[in-house]
Protein backbone atom coordinates (compact mmCIF):
# COMPACT_ATOMS: atom_id res chain seq x y z
CA UNK A 1 0.00 0.00 0.00
CA UNK A 2 2.82 2.40 0.85
CA UNK A 3 5.99 3.27 -1.01
CA UNK A 4 9.20 3.10 1.01
CA UNK A 5 9.11 6.79 1.88
CA UNK A 6 5.69 8.13 1.05
CA UNK A 7 2.33 7.70 -0.61
CA UNK A 8 1.56 8.14 -4.27
CA UNK A 9 -1.07 10.71 -5.22
CA UNK A 10 -3.56 7.98 -6.08
CA UNK A 11 -3.05 6.39 -2.66
CA UNK A 12 -3.66 9.70 -0.90
CA UNK A 13 -6.99 9.94 -2.69
CA UNK A 14 -8.09 6.37 -2.03
CA UNK A 15 -6.74 5.26 1.36
CA UNK A 16 -9.60 4.37 3.75
CA UNK A 17 -10.29 7.07 6.34
CA UNK A 18 -11.68 6.55 9.83
CA UNK A 19 -13.92 9.64 9.73
CA UNK A 20 -17.18 10.12 7.87
CA UNK A 21 -16.84 11.87 4.52
CA UNK A 22 -18.70 15.08 5.38
CA UNK A 23 -17.11 15.62 8.79
CA UNK A 24 -15.51 18.97 7.86
CA UNK A 25 -18.07 20.24 5.39
CA UNK A 26 -18.32 24.02 5.65
CA UNK A 27 -14.95 24.34 7.41
CA UNK A 28 -11.92 26.15 5.99
CA UNK A 29 -8.48 24.80 6.87
CA UNK A 30 -5.06 26.37 6.38
CA UNK A 31 -2.16 23.92 6.14
CA UNK A 32 1.43 25.12 5.95
CA UNK A 33 4.17 23.06 4.34
CA UNK A 34 1.47 21.38 2.26
CA UNK A 35 3.62 20.71 -0.80
CA UNK A 36 5.12 17.44 0.41
CA UNK A 37 5.07 14.72 3.01
CA UNK A 38 2.97 15.03 6.16
CA UNK A 39 1.59 18.45 5.21
CA UNK A 40 0.38 17.20 1.84
CA UNK A 41 -1.25 14.17 3.45
CA UNK A 42 -2.99 16.35 6.04
CA UNK A 43 -4.28 18.77 3.39
CA UNK A 44 -5.62 15.99 1.18
CA UNK A 45 -7.23 14.21 4.14
CA UNK A 46 -8.97 17.41 5.26
CA UNK A 47 -10.13 18.01 1.70
CA UNK A 48 -11.50 14.49 1.35
CA UNK A 49 -13.55 15.13 4.49
CA UNK A 50 -15.23 18.20 3.02
CA UNK A 51 -13.00 21.10 4.09
CA UNK A 52 -12.02 23.93 1.80
CA UNK A 53 -8.28 24.41 1.84
CA UNK A 54 -5.70 27.16 1.94
CA UNK A 55 -2.29 25.61 1.34
CA UNK A 56 1.00 27.43 1.69
CA UNK A 57 4.70 26.71 1.40
CA UNK A 58 7.89 27.99 -0.16
CA UNK A 59 7.80 26.15 -3.49
CA UNK A 60 5.01 27.17 -5.89
CA UNK A 61 5.33 24.10 -8.11
CA UNK A 62 4.84 21.68 -5.21
CA UNK A 63 1.90 23.68 -3.89
CA UNK A 64 0.30 23.65 -7.31
CA UNK A 65 0.66 19.86 -7.44
CA UNK A 66 -1.11 19.62 -4.08
CA UNK A 67 -3.81 22.00 -5.29
CA UNK A 68 -4.42 19.82 -8.35
CA UNK A 69 -4.66 16.75 -6.14
CA UNK A 70 -7.17 18.50 -3.90
CA UNK A 71 -9.20 19.46 -6.95
CA UNK A 72 -9.30 15.77 -7.89
CA UNK A 73 -10.68 15.15 -4.40
CA UNK A 74 -13.42 17.71 -5.05
CA UNK A 75 -12.06 20.29 -2.64
CA UNK A 76 -11.98 24.02 -3.27
CA UNK A 77 -8.44 25.27 -2.70
CA UNK A 78 -6.33 28.43 -2.59
CA UNK A 79 -2.58 27.89 -3.06
CA UNK A 80 -0.44 30.70 -1.66
CA UNK A 81 3.37 30.46 -1.79
CA UNK A 82 5.28 32.28 0.97
CA UNK A 83 7.97 31.99 3.62
CA UNK A 84 6.46 31.74 7.09
CA UNK A 85 9.58 33.48 8.39
CA UNK A 86 8.21 36.76 6.98
CA UNK A 87 5.43 38.17 9.20
CA UNK A 88 4.30 40.56 6.46
CA UNK A 89 3.93 37.65 4.05
CA UNK A 90 1.97 35.74 6.69
CA UNK A 91 -0.35 38.74 7.18
CA UNK A 92 -0.94 38.83 3.42
CA UNK A 93 -1.77 35.12 3.46
CA UNK A 94 -4.51 35.63 6.03
CA UNK A 95 -5.94 38.54 4.06
CA UNK A 96 -6.04 36.31 0.97
CA UNK A 97 -7.79 33.56 2.94
CA UNK A 98 -10.33 36.07 4.25
CA UNK A 99 -10.98 37.47 0.77
CA UNK A 100 -11.44 34.01 -0.74
CA UNK A 101 -13.25 32.12 2.01
CA UNK A 102 -14.20 34.71 4.62
CA UNK A 103 -11.51 33.41 6.97
CA UNK A 104 -10.39 30.05 8.30
CA UNK A 105 -11.58 27.66 11.00
CA UNK A 106 -8.55 25.38 11.33
CA UNK A 107 -4.82 26.05 11.22
CA UNK A 108 -2.35 23.18 10.86
CA UNK A 109 1.23 24.37 11.28
CA UNK A 110 3.30 21.75 9.53
CA UNK A 111 5.94 23.86 7.75
CA UNK A 112 9.48 23.51 9.00
CA UNK A 113 12.80 21.96 8.22
CA UNK A 114 16.13 20.86 9.60
CA UNK A 115 19.33 19.15 8.59
CA UNK A 116 21.12 16.41 10.52
CA UNK A 117 24.44 17.50 11.98
CA UNK A 118 26.38 17.19 15.22
CA UNK A 119 25.43 20.20 17.37
CA UNK A 120 29.06 21.12 17.97
CA UNK A 121 29.40 21.80 14.24
CA UNK A 122 26.34 24.07 13.78
CA UNK A 123 27.07 27.41 12.18
CA UNK A 124 25.22 30.45 13.54
CA UNK A 125 23.46 30.79 10.18
CA UNK A 126 22.32 27.17 10.11
CA UNK A 127 21.10 27.19 13.70
CA UNK A 128 19.25 30.48 13.30
CA UNK A 129 17.61 29.36 10.06
CA UNK A 130 16.02 26.36 11.77
CA UNK A 131 14.91 28.39 14.80
CA UNK A 132 13.52 31.15 12.57
CA UNK A 133 11.45 28.72 10.50
CA UNK A 134 10.35 26.14 13.03
CA UNK A 135 9.74 28.42 16.01
CA UNK A 136 9.33 32.03 14.85
CA UNK A 137 7.55 31.06 11.62
CA UNK A 138 5.10 28.84 13.49
CA UNK A 139 4.47 31.69 15.92
CA UNK A 140 3.74 34.18 13.13
CA UNK A 141 1.11 31.77 11.79
CA UNK A 142 -0.44 31.16 15.21
CA UNK A 143 -0.66 34.82 16.16
CA UNK A 144 -2.11 35.88 12.82
CA UNK A 145 -4.80 33.19 13.07
CA UNK A 146 -5.70 34.16 16.64
CA UNK A 147 -5.94 37.83 15.73
CA UNK A 148 -8.23 37.10 12.79
CA UNK A 149 -10.46 34.89 14.93
CA UNK A 150 -10.57 37.50 17.68
CA UNK A 151 -11.44 40.27 15.25
CA UNK A 152 -14.13 38.17 13.56
CA UNK A 153 -15.56 36.89 16.83
CA UNK A 154 -15.26 33.26 15.76
CA UNK A 155 -13.64 30.23 17.41
CA UNK A 156 -10.71 28.34 15.94
CA UNK A 157 -8.48 25.31 16.29
CA UNK A 158 -4.69 25.17 15.90
CA UNK A 159 -2.69 21.98 15.47
CA UNK A 160 1.08 22.34 15.55
CA UNK A 161 3.23 19.54 14.14
CA UNK A 162 6.28 19.30 16.39
CA UNK A 163 8.67 16.41 17.22
CA UNK A 164 9.44 13.90 19.95
CA UNK A 165 11.79 16.09 21.95
CA UNK A 166 11.28 15.08 25.58
CA UNK A 167 14.57 13.20 25.84
CA UNK A 168 16.45 14.98 23.08
CA UNK A 169 17.21 13.77 19.57
CA UNK A 170 20.92 13.69 18.70
CA UNK A 171 21.69 15.20 15.31
CA UNK A 172 18.88 17.76 15.28
CA UNK A 173 19.44 19.80 18.44
CA UNK A 174 18.34 22.93 16.58
CA UNK A 175 14.92 21.54 15.72
CA UNK A 176 14.54 20.10 19.23
CA UNK A 177 15.09 23.59 20.61
CA UNK A 178 12.56 25.07 18.18
CA UNK A 179 9.91 22.39 18.62
CA UNK A 180 10.21 22.52 22.41
CA UNK A 181 9.59 26.24 22.09
CA UNK A 182 6.47 25.61 20.02
CA UNK A 183 5.20 23.16 22.64
CA UNK A 184 5.71 25.73 25.41
CA UNK A 185 4.06 28.42 23.29
CA UNK A 186 1.11 26.16 22.56
CA UNK A 187 0.49 25.31 26.21
CA UNK A 188 0.73 28.97 27.19
CA UNK A 189 -1.55 30.41 24.53
CA UNK A 190 -4.02 27.56 25.00
CA UNK A 191 -4.60 29.24 28.37
CA UNK A 192 -4.51 32.83 27.13
CA UNK A 193 -6.74 32.19 24.12
CA UNK A 194 -9.32 29.93 25.76
CA UNK A 195 -11.65 32.93 26.37
CA UNK A 196 -11.56 33.51 22.60
CA UNK A 197 -12.76 29.98 21.88
CA UNK A 198 -9.39 28.97 20.41
CA UNK A 199 -8.01 25.50 21.05
CA UNK A 200 -4.28 24.81 20.60
CA UNK A 201 -2.72 21.35 20.47
CA UNK A 202 0.46 19.68 19.20
CA UNK A 203 1.17 16.43 17.40
CA UNK A 204 4.64 14.95 17.89
CA UNK A 205 5.36 12.46 15.09
CA UNK A 206 8.11 9.91 15.45
CA UNK A 207 9.68 8.29 12.39
CA UNK A 208 7.20 8.79 9.57
CA UNK A 209 7.79 7.29 6.13
CA UNK A 210 7.86 10.36 3.88
CA UNK A 211 10.40 11.70 1.43
CA UNK A 212 11.76 13.83 4.29
CA UNK A 213 13.55 10.71 5.55
CA UNK A 214 15.94 10.97 2.63
CA UNK A 215 17.92 13.77 4.34
CA UNK A 216 19.23 11.37 6.98
CA UNK A 217 22.31 9.13 6.58
CA UNK A 218 21.64 5.52 5.54
CA UNK A 219 23.09 4.17 8.80
CA UNK A 220 20.81 6.31 10.97
CA UNK A 221 17.75 5.62 8.81
CA UNK A 222 18.32 1.86 8.89
CA UNK A 223 18.39 1.91 12.70
CA UNK A 224 15.28 4.06 13.15
CA UNK A 225 12.70 1.22 13.21
CA UNK A 226 14.56 -0.24 16.20
CA UNK A 227 13.85 2.88 18.27
CA UNK A 228 10.13 2.29 18.82
CA UNK A 229 8.06 -0.52 20.29
CA UNK A 230 6.34 -1.28 16.97
CA UNK A 231 9.69 -1.63 15.18
CA UNK A 232 8.58 0.18 12.05
CA UNK A 233 7.98 3.55 10.42
CA UNK A 234 4.64 5.28 10.84
CA UNK A 235 2.72 6.76 7.93
CA UNK A 236 1.67 10.26 7.01
CA UNK A 237 -1.95 9.12 7.29
CA UNK A 238 -1.35 8.23 10.95
CA UNK A 239 -0.56 11.90 11.55
CA UNK A 240 -3.29 13.23 9.26
CA UNK A 241 -6.05 11.24 10.97
CA UNK A 242 -5.00 12.59 14.37
CA UNK A 243 -4.92 16.15 13.00
CA UNK A 244 -8.51 15.68 11.85
CA UNK A 245 -9.52 14.49 15.31
CA UNK A 246 -7.81 17.34 17.18
CA UNK A 247 -8.99 20.06 14.79
CA UNK A 248 -12.48 18.69 14.23
CA UNK A 249 -15.51 18.07 16.45
CA UNK A 250 -13.89 15.02 18.06
CA UNK A 251 -11.37 17.30 19.75
CA UNK A 252 -13.79 19.87 21.11
CA UNK A 253 -12.72 19.27 24.72
CA UNK A 254 -8.97 18.96 24.06
CA UNK A 255 -6.57 21.88 24.35
CA UNK A 256 -3.00 22.42 25.51
CA UNK A 257 -2.03 18.82 24.74
CA UNK A 258 0.89 17.14 22.98
CA UNK A 259 -0.08 13.81 21.40
CA UNK A 260 2.73 11.51 20.30
CA UNK A 261 2.44 9.44 17.12
CA UNK A 262 5.68 7.55 17.50
CA UNK A 263 5.07 3.84 18.07
CA UNK A 264 6.11 4.26 21.70
CA UNK A 265 9.51 5.84 21.02
CA UNK A 266 9.18 8.40 23.80
CA UNK A 267 8.60 5.75 26.47
CA UNK A 268 11.15 3.21 25.28
CA UNK A 269 13.70 3.97 22.60
CA UNK A 270 16.33 6.48 21.71
CA UNK A 271 16.58 8.02 18.27
CA UNK A 272 19.66 9.27 16.46
CA UNK A 273 19.46 11.12 13.17
CA UNK A 274 23.23 10.81 12.70
CA UNK A 275 25.36 7.68 13.22
CA UNK A 276 26.00 6.82 16.87
CA UNK A 277 29.58 7.43 18.07
CA UNK A 278 31.49 4.31 19.13
CA UNK A 279 31.19 5.44 22.75
CA UNK A 280 27.51 4.36 22.74
CA UNK A 281 28.18 0.85 21.48
CA UNK A 282 31.67 0.08 22.80
CA UNK A 283 32.20 0.72 26.55
CA UNK A 284 35.99 0.82 26.10
CA UNK A 285 35.57 3.85 23.83
CA UNK A 286 34.35 6.09 26.68
CA UNK A 287 36.33 9.35 26.93
CA UNK A 288 35.50 9.69 30.63
CA UNK A 289 38.15 8.48 33.10
CA UNK A 290 37.15 5.98 35.75
CA UNK A 291 36.64 7.17 39.31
Amino acid sequence: MMERFGYSDDELLSLPLSHRGDLLAGRVALVSGAGTGIGKAIAVTLGRLGARLVVCGRKPEKLEATAQLLARAGAEVLAHPLSIRDPDAVAALYLAARDRFGGIDILVNNAGGQFPQAAIDFSPKGFNAVIDTNLAGTWHMMQAAARQWRDQGRPGAIVNIVAVVGRGMPGVAHTCAARAGVIALSKTVAIEWAPLGIRVNCIAPGIIATEGMNVYPDEARADMPNTNLMRRFGTALDVAELAVHLAGPGGNFITGEVVHVDGGNQIWGDQWTIPRPDWYTTPQASPFPGR
